[in-house]
């Protein structure tokens, strides 16, 4: 069982983002507060819960969360100021849809400050702390319905299914189609 966070000041939001390494799509980050009597036996990374669990928890958390937010940053902003400041961003975002933070949650091991707001960066701190699951479930659930909302649009990239990540499938779309307005075009989209 994870740990409910990591500070015991009553506002302690957890943060995170999915979709770093895609080669399209939005950078997307969540920030969530739990009650401090939040349990539940089957939250973790959201790396490691399949697609129905993670499913299964985006309303559980988002109807017993305190607050929480949800942030997109798209590939033209993520090619402008690179993918690390678009994730940092993304959370910044997040965590300022929330209605009050006392302490912020960080997964991973970058993080810039947020209006003198306390911090600690936590590396695969979604494994560790409920309130970066959470996150972390949160992030990736709405990045993904977004993936599957523009795959409509240009369905030869697959993107229901590999979500804009860097597959042979995908790059061998990007090979035979070129790229799209989803695309991140300051990655290698394709290997050298």
């Amino acid at each position: 069982m994870l740990d409910l966070k990591i500070s015991n000041l009553e506002f302690e939001c957890g943060t995170d983002e999915a979709g770093r390494g895609c080669l399209a799509g939005p950078v997307t980050a969540a920030a969530v507060i739990l009650p401090v009597d939040f349990t539940n036996e089957i939250l973790n990374d959201s790396k490691q819960l399949s697609h129905k669990k993670r499913d299964l928890l985006k309303p559980i958390i988002e109807t017993q969360a305190i607050s929480f937010g949800v942030s997109h940053i798209f590939p033209k902003k993520i090619d402008r100021i690179n993918i690390l400041n678009a994730s940092i961003l993304a959370m910044h975002q997040s965590i300022s849809k929330l209605k009050k933070v006392d302490f912020i949650a960080v997964d991973g091991n970058r993080f810039k400050n947020f209006k003198k707001v306390p911090h600690q960066t936590v590396v695969k701190g979604d494994e560790k702390y409920q309130n970066i699951a959470a996150a972390s479930v949160l992030a990736k659930t709405y990045r993904d319905a977004y993936m599957e909302k523009i795959h409509e649009e240009f369905p030869m990239y697959n993107w229901k299914q590999n979500k804009g990540y860097p597959t042979k499938e995908h790059r061998a779309a990007i090979r035979k189609y070129g790229t799209t307005k989803y695309h991140r075009l300051s990655f290698r989209l394709l290997p050298e």
